[in-house]
């Protein structure tokens, strides 16, 4: 049995390795040919095609993540139906590996794909996507969000901060703050602009060219109002780095921790979480598709096939690949304007797929 494992993992792993490599090298020419325009755009700003390349590059691992159970999905497929073709499966059967013992051989060798995807999609690729927006930001200036750029929220014991950050510059600092104080009663009680800011080690910010402005409620109706100019201002609150990222950029830039921590922010600071909440949820199932692609590939291994007939079952697994991609993608887009229940959301792409696998081992693989 260690032998035919051996065998069968030998044959997938390479499988999958080849529709990684050539998934990866499809989306580096895209990027790369994307990010040519760039480089004329801000080539007086130092942005070559070394540094693109090297852009191009980091964006990897976020396809990497994204592509690894479609890339399971096809290379079980080709190997499962390539094995059937040749007759070598019927060998491995009469050598002693009936269905369940194949199925639990596939499941060990999807766990270990579960764990590599999740790895990739919790510490590569968030640290790789990161790098890259700040490496381009290097040459472009900034990174922004629109024309109003990110708001976030924060609840303390002397009121509540609306906080609104214009800019993420690329060495991590922020440009163009603003911070509108509220006190207990909900009257605006200050309002402070800055042109910088950078978040110390203990979690404070420390504000640059700072313009303030307070409103002293007086008699219920009217207000003094004082101004100050100050060279630099410490603001102690609980936004960190990454959630300031997460609100500028895109919540799959996160890891799962940092993804959770901005979760509990946003619902400590009665703002909405959902789409969050359904983000942080696909990132703990959507590692868990591998177990199901290798699943779905199995009973491939016992159908009958003719001359070239492998091609269309191929084929046929690729188009399941890309319609679970697509799936996946609509549920979290549906999930977030239905209000949907967050893991549900997140789970359901899977859960259907599972059905339609262990459907088809049943029927292919038990009852014939």
């Amino acid at each position: 049995m260690k032998t035919l494992r051996k065998l069968l993992y030998g044959e997938v792993i390479s499988a999958i390795g080849f529709v990684v490599l050539g998934f990866l090298s499809l989306f580096f020419f895209f990027d790369f040919v994307d990010e040519v325009k760039a480089v004329g755009q801000y080539a007086d700003a130092g942005y070559s095609l070394g540094r693109a390349l090297l852009y191009v590059l980091l964006l990897i691992p976020n396809h990497l993540y994204e592509l690894m159970p479609i890339a399971v999905l096809i290379g079980t497929i080709y190997v499962m139906a390539r094995l059937a073709q040749s007759s070598e499966y019927t060998i491995l059967r009469t050598s002693g590996l009936d269905p369940w013992r194949a199925l639990k051989a596939l499941l060990i060798l999807g766990l270990a794909f579960v764990a590599l995807t999740f790895a990739i999609g919790d510490y590569a690729s968030p640290a790789a996507d990161r790098a890259a927006q700040l490496l381009k930001a290097r040459y472009t200036r900034h990174i922004s969000v629109g024309q109003t750029g990110a708001w976030l929220k924060e609840k303390q014991a002397d009121g509540t901060y609306a906080v609104n950050v214009g800019q993420l510059a690329p060495d991590g600092s922020l440009r163009s703050i603003r911070i509108f104080a509220f006190d207990n009663r909900g009257f605006l009680a200050s309002m402070t602009q800055a042109t910088s800011a950078e978040i110390q080690r203990d979690g404070a910010w420390e504000l640059k060219d700072v313009d303030r402005t307070e409103f002293a409620i007086q008699d219920g109706t009217s207000a003094q109002i004082d101004r100050a100019n100050q060279a630099s201002l410490r603001w102690p609150n609980g936004i960190s780095a990454e959630m300031v990222s997460a609100a500028l950029l895109k919540p799959e830039r996160m890891n799962t921790l940092d993804l959770f921590q901005y979760i509990q922010h946003l619902q400590a600071n009665s703002q909405t979480a959902q789409r969050y909440e359904i983000e942080f949820w696909r990132k703990v199932f959507y590692p868990l598709s591998c177990l199901v692609m290798v699943v779905l590939a199995l009973p491939f291994a016992y159908l009958h096939f003719r001359a070239g007939g492998i091609t269309t079952y191929v084929f046929g697994g690729v188009m399941a690949g890309i319609s679970f991609f697509l799936l996946n993608n609509v549920f979290g887009y549906m999930g977030n304007l239905q209000n949907w229940q967050p893991w549900l959301t997140a789970a359901l792409p899977g859960l259907i797929y599972s059905v339609l696998s262990l459907t088809a081992f049943a029927w292919l693989v038990l009852r014939r």
